[in-house]
């Protein structure tokens, strides 16, 4: 275990070895002075690399590489899921025909529409659901369409007093930010001691204020609501709606239908349960699916089959459009086609297996002494550990844990997050991972443990390896460069030489 290779830069290494890149090296001259151009756009000289094919080609990788993404190694990111993306997808998704101008006529796309439409039809099976709505291009604007569904239809009833949103701390984290968007006060409540729906809590919240309950089902502490039907009744008999947030859906595909449970409208993350890409702010897609009650508040157009043929439709009573088109058509055929080529079984072998390994990682890291929450529970797909201990007795805590995990080539776990848990980590392996990387894991996580104890400023100062090292967390989130300084990164590394 003592010799567990180290991830320096882009490559594995024993040694700190260090590659420049382009811009630190020595650049050749072009003169430029027999090239006719207009004067005003005239320089006496350019400085340009001078470089081979290959040079480049490795450059540009390398620069790839640096940037940490599902293709470099484990992701094991709860709550967010960066699941690995299948190449085949792609093959798809850049088809000619998929790439459609929002004006063009339905009977020139129908190959489109058809695809949108069965997406529609699927994913309305998988939720249990009436009716779907393609057009959200990300999970949190699902959830904020799903707030302004459940406005619609109250208002459409005269009932303009509910005004309030019930949200359990377990819940994903962006529900509060949605429901206070769409203008609704939220009221949270806390868990039981079983990290569920505290059942007194929510009777004690619901009123005829109450517009909905946003539920995270399993929630973000990677427990299932084993009380959902009595939750589900208790919202309704109020007059009030139950939102289903799909962050976690991928756990039950197959198994469990959130309608069935009581579920008016929920939102599916697409990159999540149907590994669409992930990252870089978008492209990203998140339907909402609705019962009947709820169909005619969708956005519009929805892609609607009449006698053979494709075209668009707007609901009756429809909330207006979210975008500019149907979505993000190119990963909603990406989701389409990894739910095609899997079918019914192979999406609930998926779910099963992201299950499977959560509990495996979960249990080999209890056994090492790890400090897993609600312990002697089954895991869904992810779970939760706190390095408490660690922190009071080593001074080392979560976040310097996850800082060092990059120098061993693993993206850290969410951190911090439930923010219920102090000092922990949510762990999502996914179905992706084999078990020998989870078995790395924990081997990586013993070893740093052994430094937090043996040597405790390795930990801490860490990242080591990386082309960035540690940074002031709160300051760069409060004041972003997005524009490079390129004076003071050469008086910094001056000041480093």
């Amino acid at each position: 275990m003592n010799d567990l290779p180290r991830y320096d830069q882009a490559k594995w290494t024993s040694q700190s070895v260090y590659e420049p890149l382009l811009s630190e090296k020595n650049m050749t001259e072009v003169s430029l002075e027999h090239i006719p151009l207009p004067s005003n756009l005239k320089r006496n000289s350019l400085t340009l690399p001078s470089l081979s094919e290959p040079e480049i080609a490795r450059h540009y990788t390398r620069l790839s590489q640096m940037t940490y993404g599902v293709d470099s190694g484990p992701y094991l990111l709860g709550s967010c899921t960066m699941k690995y993306n299948p190449k085949f997808t792609e093959d798809v998704a850049v088809l000619p025909g998929c790439s459609i101008h929002p004006d063009r006529e339905p009977r020139t796309i129908q190959g489109t529409l058809e695809i949108l439409h069965t997406l529609q039809e699927h994913l309305a099976t998988i939720g249990g659901m009436d009716a779907v709505t393609l057009q959200p291009p990300a999970g949190a604007s699902g959830e904020f369409t799903g707030i302004l569904i459940i406005r619609a239809f109250h208002e459409s009833r005269g009932d303009f007093s509910r005004n309030e949103i019930i949200i359990p701390e377990s819940a994903h984290g962006t529900n509060p930010a949605s429901a206070t968007l769409g203008g609704y006060n939220t009221v949270e409540i806390p868990s039981n001691g079983e990290g569920r729906v505290n059942i007194d809590a929510l009777q004690a919240a619901l009123s005829e204020n109450t517009a909905a309950l946003m539920l995270t089902n399993p929630n973000t502490l990677g427990l299932f609501e084993s009380e959902i039907e009595l939750i589900a009744s208790m919202v309704h008999d109020m007059g009030g709606l139950l939102y289903y947030d799909g962050a976690n859906l991928n756990a039950q595909v197959g198994l469990a239908k959130p309608c069935d449970y009581g579920a008016d409208v929920c939102h599916l993350n697409l990159h999540k349960t149907f590994a669409t890409p992930h990252g870089g702010g978008g492209p990203g897609a998140g339907p909402v699916a609705v019962n009947a009650k709820l169909a005619p508040y969708l956005p519009g157009p929805v892609v609607e089959e009449k006698d053979g043929k494709y075209e668009w439709a707007t609901p009756s009573d429809s909330i207006g459009r979210l975008s500019s088109f149907m979505g993000n058509v190119g990963v909603l055929i990406r989701a389409h086609y990894y739910a095609m080529t899997l079918g019914r079984e192979g999406l609930t072998d998926a779910g099963a297996l992201a299950t499977l390994n959560a509990n495996y990682l979960m249990a080999r890291l209890e056994k090492e002494g790890f400090k897993v929450t609600f312990s002697g529970r089954r895991a869904t797909h992810e779970f939760i550990i706190s390095f408490q201990k660690e922190t009071k007795q080593y001074k080392v805590n979560a976040m310097d844990f996850a800082k060092r995990l990059l120098d061993y080539g693993f993206h850290a776990p969410t951190t911090y997050f439930p923010l219920l848990i102090p000092e922990c980590w949510l762990i999502e392996p996914t179905e992706t991972e084999a078990k020998h990387e989870l078995d790395r894991f924990v081997d990586v996580l013993i070893k740093i443990r052994e430094e937090a104890i043996n040597s405790p400023e390795v930990v801490k100062q860490a990242p080591h390896t990386l082309p960035v090292k540690r940074l002031d967390d709160v300051k760069a989130a409060r004041e972003l460069v997005l524009k490079a300084d390129f004076e003071q990164i050469d008086a910094a590394k001056a000041n480093q030489q």
